[in-house]
């Protein structure tokens, strides 16, 4: 089959569920797009027809890949004409590769634009975008990801593991949000590919031992072996492991930024059609796995000041295992809260 061709009538399917059912786009308003030369063009062009086909007026904006993500983009980015054109729209829908979120024009688009609504879809190719967004039951993995937020955001104390050898604990606080995207943007606000929640707990109660064992975003990518951080009242201390840990840990120098060593947020994947592919969107969903953010973080999560940073980097635990207050909530993965296993039950569609 010709390659342009591959899956398009699923593409499309996908891309009207964003439009329609995720963003409820209506005629009159516009979309902004934004994309890099490392982004899949089939899944920009895709969505933009379907904003056409509601009336809505689709903009795509081209930009050359950044060689970084998040603030280390702002050197590549064309800053004052990206916030100009996102200052009067009504939805952005990010597909860079290199990632814009957390980035000087993230910053002050938002900031500028209150009925804005931006959902980051960083990286987005046909074959993820069929399986996480065309084939998946919004509804019944909503109802499951509430459930789950609503057990988190109750606990005080939680306690994550897995078989890596990640071993952690840390307490929750009431002042932070939690975020439970299960793929809803009509509103105004920042959104994420549903099948994730997320939070910042209290960050200096943050002790013990954490192990990426899938992936590590920006760099390395796929993990072949494991990479231990050693933290310590919320920040990292040692980073440990074999060349891929050394990688990270130059990486992380190399930004010359202190608090690109601070933990800045702790998730739950439960994307039911997600793979661990290296693209950040996806791995952080896969099912059943914890996934934390290091650097960058905004005030609205992590009051008052938020964490500044000239970057954001995001690492993968496979197969955890989490205790709320002592109860157990996932056993390696897999969801032992009854009510909420219940749910889940047949959360992928057609």
């Amino acid at each position: 089959m010709d390659g342009c061709s591959l899956y398009e009538f699923e593409i499309g399917r996908a891309a009207d569920m964003l439009i329609r059912d995720m963003f409820h786009a209506r005629e009159g308003e516009t979309v902004v797009i934004t994309a890099d030369t490392e982004s899949d063009m089939r899944v920009v062009n895709a969505t933009a027809r379907a904003a056409f086909a509601v009336g809505a007026k689709p903009f795509v904006m081209l930009i050359a890949a950044p060689q970084g993500v998040g603030k280390a983009a702002d050197p590549y980015l064309p800053v004052d004409s990206m916030v100009g054109a996102l200052a009067g729209a009504d939805v952005w829908i990010e597909f860079n590769n290199q990632w814009m979120l957390y980035s000087t024009p993230y910053e002050r688009a938002m900031a500028a634009n209150p009925r804005l609504r931006y959902m980051c879809l960083v990286g987005m190719n046909p074959d993820m975008m069929i399986r996480t967004i065309g084939r998946v039951d919004r509804e019944k993995l909503g109802r499951f990801m509430l459930r789950v937020s609503r057990l988190t955001r109750e606990a005080r104390r939680v306690r994550m593991e897995t078989p890596a050898g990640t071993a952690v604990e840390f307490d929750n606080s009431p002042e932070h949000p939690m975020t439970c995207d299960t793929g809803e943007a009509g509103r105004p606000g920042v959104f994420m590919l549903s099948g994730q929640i997320g939070w910042s707990p209290k960050l200096e109660t943050v002790n013990g031992t954490i192990v990426f064992d899938g992936s590590l975003s920006p760099s390395p990518g796929l993990l072949k072996e494991p990479v231990r951080l050693t933290v310590e009242r919320g920040r990292v201390t040692h980073v440990s492991g074999g060349r891929e840990a050394a990688t990270f840990s130059d990486w992380l120098e190399s930004l010359n930024d202190s608090n690109m060593y601070r933990l800045a947020h702790v998730c739950y994947g439960f994307n039911p059609g997600a793979r661990l592919t290296g693209n950040v969107l996806e791995d952080e969903r896969v099912w059943g796995c914890t996934e934390w953010g290091m650097g960058y973080q905004s005030a609205v999560d992590v009051p008052p000041d938020g964490i500044p940073a000239v970057s954001h980097c995001d690492g993968i635990c496979l197969n955890s295992s989490v205790w709320l207050d002592g109860a157990r909530l996932l056993d390696c993965g897999r969801v032992v809260d009854p009510e909420a296993r219940d749910i889940m039950s047949g959360a992928t569609g057609g």
